[in-house]
């Protein structure tokens, strides 16, 4: 082969080099645009964060759609994660995060962030130590953060209608008396003091015939509303029945339950109500006791309280009968 003809195919095997080098720099290209194209269509953040020099080494697209801040900044200083933390879960979610050198994986970490626009969001955060991490040198965690605050909010609306009463907005029954086994188990374990309330509002059907049912749910609405408003903070109120409520009052001494059944009975009668001209008042039955050594169950309360309601009736109405 002559000089010329052997430059020639040099030249030629370079130049098929050249154009085969160029197709894998293409392709990985669109395999690179293609794997952002993805990252970026998914609510969730991908990172990787190098946990000895507390530096994130990797974020995904998503974390500026979803914390609203630079992920330049946030490569430059990994405090700009950790600061977007809301206060009160800021030492759970470090404390969850170390547990990761420990357990290899920590996949049920949620906690809330503060979004730069002031917006709060939660997160489900996994994570786990990579397995490129070899020994002997700087764990690497690498993690997925999902944004799950429309299920935190679907969750908070579907607890509030399996736990609210839905005319009134206090609690149902079933609530109610959940909550109220709890305080009178706590009662127990302590001994401290327990009042049970039930109150009934008088004549509640001729409310109904006279002015209907509209007028009658307004009546149990605002009767509803002052029970929540006279009661003290951490205090149960319920609705349980038509027009039936009940009240619980943990560590409240026997006096003290008196004076705010007194109270909820006077602020009812000054409830004014006016249906085609015609104004009227409402009233109520009340029946309150307190837990005795005997007790051994809420439902002893309950019957006693109920039995006072009931004698209060009987005696006239709007009057607060205590056993």
């Amino acid at each position: 082969m002559d000089e010329i003809s052997k430059h020639q195919l040099e030249h030629e095997e370079l130049t098929l080099a050249l154009l085969h080098t160029r197709g894998e720099v293409a392709r990985l290209q669109e395999r690179e645009q293609l794997f952002s194209t993805l990252l970026g269509g998914v609510n969730a953040v991908l990172w990787a964060l190098d946990w000895n020099a507390q530096r994130i080494i990797y974020v995904s697209p998503a974390y500026e759609r979803i914390f609203g801040r630079s992920a330049a900044m946030l490569m430059a200083g990994y405090e700009n994660w950790h600061n977007s933390i809301y206060p009160d879960d800021m030492e759970y979610a470090a404390e969850s995060l170390a547990q990761v050198l420990e357990t290899g994986a920590v996949e049920a970490r949620e906690y809330r962030i503060i979004r730069a626009d002031g917006q709060l969001r939660w997160l489900s955060d996994k994570c786990f130590v990579s397995r490129e991490s070899a020994p002997g040198k700087p764990p690497i965690i690498v993690g997925i953060a999902e944004d799950i605050t429309e299920k935190k909010l679907l969750e908070g609306e579907l607890h509030r209608l399996a736990t609210t009463d839905v005319l009134t907005q206090s609690s149902n029954r079933r609530h109610f008396f959940e909550c109220g086994q709890r305080e009178f188990e706590q009662a127990l374990e302590y001994g401290s003091p327990l009042a049970f309330l039930l109150l009934d509002l008088d004549d509640f059907k001729q409310i109904n015939d006279r002015h209907g049912h509209q007028m009658g749910d307004q009546v149990l609405q605002r009767l509803a509303y002052s029970g929540v408003t006279t009661l003290r903070r951490g205090d149960l109120f319920g609705r349980i029945g038509g027009e039936e409520f009940a009240a619980l009052f943990p560590r409240c001494e026997p006096a003290l339950a008196e004076q705010i059944a007194e109270r909820l009975q006077r602020d009812v009668r000054r409830l004014s109500f006016n249906h085609e001209g015609a104004t009227f008042g409402v009233t109520l039955s009340q029946g309150l006791t307190h837990l005795r050594p005997e007790d051994t169950s809420l439902d002893a309360l309950y019957a006693r309280a109920d039995a006072a309601m009931y004698q209060a009736k009987r005696q006239g109405k709007n009057q607060i009968v205590v056993d």
